[in-house]
Formats: C-alpha cells, sequence, structure tokens
C-alpha cells in the first residue's frame, strides 16, 4: 500500500454536525438583533466552513457589530449547539463501514480537526468517538489553539502516529482543511458532504460519498 495513515476531519467528514453549527451560527447572529439575507447567509456560509469557532465567533462580531467579546460568543454559540446536540447527531453515512475497512489494513489513523475542547467532548460522548480512534483524537488546543488553514494540527497528528506527512491521506469537506492538510504535505480527498464541490478544488481526488474510496488504490 502507497500510503501509511489515514487522517479525518471531524465536523462534516465523519460526523454530520454542519447543519447544527449553521443553526448555531444563525441563532447567535439572530440573537444580536442582525438580519441576514438569503445572499448574506450564503457568503458566511462558504466563509465560515471549517473554521475553527474562534476566528468564526470574530467575523461574527464584525458583522454584527456587537459589544460582546469574541468568548462571550463563542460561549453562547456552544450553548446554543449544545442544546441541539440533545436532538440527535448521526456519523456521516458510510464512514463506520470505511473505518472498518480501514482497520483491516496496515493504515494507522487518526482525527485532526478544528473543534474546542467543549466541542470535541460533547461529539465524543454522543458518538463514542475513543471507540474508533483510541487516544488519536486531536484538536486545536494541541497546537496552542492554531486552526486550520494552518497546517499545525495535521503535522501533530502525523507525528503522533509517526507517519511522514507525505505518507499521509487526510480526508477532509472544506476549502479551509484542504488548505492545511495540502500545506501539511499531505493527499487530500475531499468529500462532498455539503454538497459545494466549489470547497473541494485544492483536493487530490473529490468523493461524493465514502464507497467511492478505494483504499488498494491509494
Amino acid at each position: 500500500m502507497k500510503y501509511k495513515a489515514v487522517i479525518f476531519d471531524l465536523d462534516g467528514t465523519i460526523v454530520d454536525t454542519e447543519h447544527i453549527w449553521r443553526s448555531a451560527t444563525l441563532t447567535l447572529i439572530a440573537n444580536k438583533g442582525f438580519v441576514l439575507n438569503a445572499d448574506m447567509r450564503h457568503e458566511l456560509q462558504q466563509q465560515l466552513q471549517g473554521l475553527a469557532i474562534h476566528k468564526s465567533c470574530k467575523i461574527i462580531k464584525d458583522l454584527t457589530q456587537t459589544e460582546d467579546s469574541v468568548e462571550d460568543l463563542m460561549a453562547e454559540k456552544v450553548k446554543i449547539a449544545s442544546s441541539l446536540y440533545k436532538g440527535g447527531v448521526q456519523f456521516i453515512p458510510g464512514f463506520v463501514e470505511f473505518h472498518a475497512k480501514v482497520q483491516q489494513t496496515s493504515l494507522k489513523y487518526g482525527v485532526a480537526t478544528n473543534a474546542d475542547d467543549v466541542t470535541l467532548k460533547t461529539t465524543d460522548e454522543a458518538l463514542q468517538l475513543r471507540r474508533f480512534f483510541g487516544e488519536h483524537l486531536y484538536n486545536i488546543s494541541c497546537v496552542a489553539h492554531v486552526c486550520k488553514p494552518n497546517p499545525a494540527i495535521y503535522l501533530y497528528v502525523a507525528d503522533k502516529l509517526g507517519v511522514h506527512p507525505r505518507d499521509c491521506i487526510a480526508i477532509e469537506d472544506s476549502a479551509h482543511g484542504i488548505a492545511a492538510a495540502k500545506d501539511a504535505g499531505m493527499t487530500c480527498i475531499g468529500i462532498n458532504t455539503a454538497r459545494d464541490e466549489r470547497q473541494l478544488v485544492r483536493a487530490d481526488s473529490i468523493i461524493q460519498s465514502y464507497d467511492e474510496i478505494d483504499l488498494q488504490q491509494w
């Protein structure tokens, strides 16, 4: 096999939470008394996809001109999202089956996510991520909160797996994530869960679902 490790993004790649964070963003903005038209909503969605919560809340603060601090906005957004998690969060279709195939190979695997500690903990508790990845669940607190598109988290996970970045495949769903993986020197598969291939143009390969990945090819 050509590669030695598969590194997964989390939101939108392993877990179907994009709708939760989108709803949390819109609720937060509405709470600040700001009204988005359809074009603004679409542009904001493009801008925020794959961003860490600190950066997304900085953008929301600038947009709404609220007096709330970025930290206050982060806390409010996490609280909104946590309440939505209770309504149910699920794996991206095909992930569980694909992970089982990876386990049958010699590939190492881990997670590299922009999620903060609270979000990662909430997701882990909801779906028991550690039964899939053990200790290899890494988020931006591992790299001093330097978030994608900076490659730091991908380089960190590769090091933890003991694999050179050039021998890693990253699976991503956003432009920011793909930029991070590519700048880390990795091969990247873009999975089109957001149904917007414009986000995936830098990926080495674009797929619509996990069943399109042929591990023997990679």
